[in-house]
């Protein structure tokens, strides 16, 4: 693993506690001012710091509690203070609508480096589909 790869790895599990603690001001840490986000939810594109913070506070506030996210197949390219991963995030936690369920959530997440630090300047998250009935997949219970 390159010292690229290590940092991004670093950063993203950071985010990733940050997301879990819901902790709005360490999570956006790690987003460029100028980050496009495209979520799975209306209006699925959000631009700007202002408006992805506001995106990640909507988030956090449909949660009773933490927020349960592992991260699994973590992989990464990164090169030239330019990195691109790709991962699938398990994300659960007891929502205040009463629901107390886990959804896969697949993410794509691009990052520069500026001045030595590494920001996230496009993330991309969708939620896969049961063909069957064209509803969000769900993750068998187990």
């Amino acid at each position: 693993m390159t010292t690229d790869e290590s940092e991004v790895r670093a950063l993203l599990a950071s985010r990733v506690d940050a997301c879990r603690a819901k902790d709005i001001d360490r999570l956006m840490a790690h987003y460029s001012p100028d980050i496009v986000y495209y979520d799975a939810v209306p209006p699925l594109q959000f631009a700007g710091f202002g408006e992805v913070r506001r995106n990640f506070l909507r988030w956090f506030d449909g949660y009773e509690g933490a927020i349960g996210l592992e991260t699994h197949g973590l992989n990464i390219a990164a090169n030239d203070g330019l990195a691109f991963a790709h991962m699938l995030h398990l994300d659960s936690g007891k929502r205040k609508n009463g629901l107390d369920l886990a959804m896969w959530v697949r993410s794509t997440v691009c990052c520069r480096r500026s001045n030595g630090i590494w920001s996230i300047t496009h993330e991309h998250v969708s939620m896969p589909i049961d063909p069957e009935n064209l509803r969000a997949w769900f993750p068998p219970e187990t």
